[in-house]
């Protein structure tokens, strides 16, 4: 579905997300999002960040920024918002006191969208968020294979907080729940410093595979997405992108920055890199507007998703 002409977007005045049709708010479950190929849905949650919060306005600041962005792909040679039905599924609604709560309701939000025949691109709040997706998407197509986009692990324990739900530990409940194929998961960008030397070590008893900085340094964004595209094949593959995968001084509207991470462009170059992948789903997590400058990180964020649906318009158009 086409994008709102820019005249017609500036005279009603709201703020979808790349001025695109919003869901038929007015039917009940995965109705609403009949005949859409992708979903875009706000999660404005982050009452399980361990340092400065602020993920949770992300959604209505990315709507905003996401308007200047335009249809056609110049990589992938496509228009997205042609190729593609994508609907601004709005915000998943919950009352912020109560996490189990806010789980729960976050993949019965996904799993609506996928029961549409919808791939979902959830929009943070914080990373916890990833959990409830994964558990929606297994339902649906089992197992699946995850590219992670990170500065950290996220594969943490109850140890330090006492609480084994936030937002560093997503991947190692997914790996406990069955929710991760063994072997898929690739982590990227990784350099956070751990407190122990085991840290890493649960992700890769499960089979992860982690290219840090040094090989992103060694090898080129390219060759790293080539190699993860050619290692998932044609599995189902959830893509989570947290923004403190990029290095601050590219995106400072984060949490939990760590220095010395992607630029923006490696990460463009690593996500358009995913071409042919069999993509049912994306988050992007970990967008702190209040602390951005000149809104960078929030461009940065909108034009990340743009090339997840991108993805998925090339790989629909794909012969």
């Amino acid at each position: 579905m086409p994008q709102q002409r820019a005249a017609a977007y500036l005279r009603h005045g709201q703020t979808p997300f790349f001025r695109l049709a919003t869901a038929a708010f007015h039917e009940a479950g995965a109705a609403a999002y009949a005949g859409a190929d992708a979903v875009l849905l706000g999660v404005p949650w982050d009452g399980s960040v361990t340092y400065r919060p602020g993920a949770r306005f992300a959604p209505y600041e990315l709507r905003r920024v996401s308007a200047l962005v335009q249809s056609f792909h110049p990589g992938h040679r496509i228009d997205v918002f042609r190729a593609l039905n994508v609907l601004d599924g709005g915000n998943v609604a919950f009352p912020p006191f109560h996490a189990e709560s806010v789980r729960d309701l976050i993949q019965a939000a996904v799993d609506e969208v996928v029961s549409a025949g919808a791939v979902p691109f959830v929009v943070g709040g914080d990373h916890s968020i990833a959990l409830p997706v994964l558990r929606a998407l297994a339902r649906h197509h089992g197992p699946v294979a995850v590219v992670h986009v990170d500065a950290h692990l996220d594969t943490s324990t109850s140890e330090v907080w006492g609480e084994p739900f936030h937002h560093g530990t997503p991947f190692r409940n997914a790996i406990d729940e069955g929710l991760l194929a063994r072997g898929a998961l690739h982590q990227i960008g990784i350099r956070a410093t751990w407190g122990h030397p085991e840290e890493g070590a649960f992700a890769a008893h499960a089979g992860a595979t982690m290219y840090d900085m040094d090989r992103i340094d060694d090898d080129g964004a390219s060759a790293v997405a080539a190699a993860i595209a050619a290692a998932v094949g044609d599995a189902p593959v959830y893509l989570s992108f947290d923004i403190d995968g990029i290095d601050p001084a590219f995106a400072p509207g984060t949490g939990t920055p760590v220095p010395g991470g992607l630029t923006s462009r490696e990460a463009i170059q690593l996500l358009r890199g995913l071409a042919g992948i069999n993509l049912v789903g994306m988050d992007l997590v970990e967008v702190c507007p209040a602390l951005d400058h000149a809104d960078m990180t929030l461009h940065l964020g909108a034009h990340l998703l743009f090339e997840g649906l991108a993805l998925l318009a090339a790989k629909k158009g794909s012969p």
